[in-house]
């Protein structure tokens, strides 16, 4: 049957404040701002919270207190998974493996032994995974993965993004590395495309860093001095309440 015709259904598609992995340099100038202030503040490093929360000011949205399935960071209703991953050369660096949560076969399944059928857990992996994206996408569209590439030393990224998609189960195959990990392989290629860890149940997607991802770097900033910090904000002893 065809859809009906409401009053609030005009049919456009999702609100998108930029084009998939065209952040603009406003954008990009923001970020920088924002990772300036961060470490003038004395913060040696910018970690995934941080990330979030830079993020999130730049595009002038909010940071979840907690996910909301896959999603972090949220703009009207569009949400963005955000990580961040250390490297040695984020301006050149092609490969990146992308901690991406915790998934329990334990808990999610009753799966008590990962290693007695390693298929069966692999695949209820991925389906704990695509159920954290079902459960975002109930509620938020398009979402999409913000990946920052830094290097604290050089004050050097890369950034990207791409739409966070769910796997189909059946075009993956699972076996053991010789640390007792699980590996996930790309039927059709052979590709090891993931890892997931029985202690502390960590899920790692390697991932390509396109050639479209935006690069830049940072000049590093004094670090602001604390007495005359205090002094401009108009710091005294009356904003202590002793209890």
């Amino acid at each position: 049957m065809q859809r009906p015709k409401l009053r609030d259904n005009r049919g456009k598609g999702p609100f998108e404040l930029y084009p998939l992995g065209q952040m603009t340099d406003e954008i990009i100038y923001n970020i920088a701002k924002w990772m300036t202030y961060h470490f003038s503040t004395g913060k040696s490093d910018i970690d995934g919270e941080d990330w979030g929360d830079i993020f999130a000011k730049a595009i002038g949205g909010e940071h979840l207190g907690k996910p909301y399935g896959l999603a972090d960071v949220i703009y009207e209703n569009m949400a963005w998974s955000v990580k961040s991953v250390k490297a040695t050369k984020p301006l050149i660096q092609k490969k990146i493996r992308l901690i991406s949560g915790r998934c329990s076969p334990d808990y999610s399944y009753g799966i008590s032994d990962p290693h007695e059928d390693v298929q069966r857990t692999g695949d209820a992996v991925l389906n704990i995974w695509n159920e954290r994206i079902n459960i975002a996408k109930d509620k938020f569209e398009p979402l999409r993965t913000s990946i920052l590439v830094r290097n604290f030393n050089t004050l050097e990224f890369a950034l990207f993004e791409h739409e966070t998609l769910r796997y189909i189960v059946s075009d993956y195959t699972w076996r053991v590395n010789k640390n007792g990990n699980l590996e996930g392989l790309d039927v059709a290629t052979n590709t090891h495309q993931f890892t997931w860890q029985p202690h502390g149940s960590q899920f790692t997607i390697l991932s390509d860093i396109p050639l479209s991802a935006k690069r830049f770097k940072v000049k590093r900033p004094p670090v602001l001095d604390f007495e005359e910090t205090i002094s401009q904000i108009g710091f005294d002893e009356s904003w202590v309440t002793i209890l």
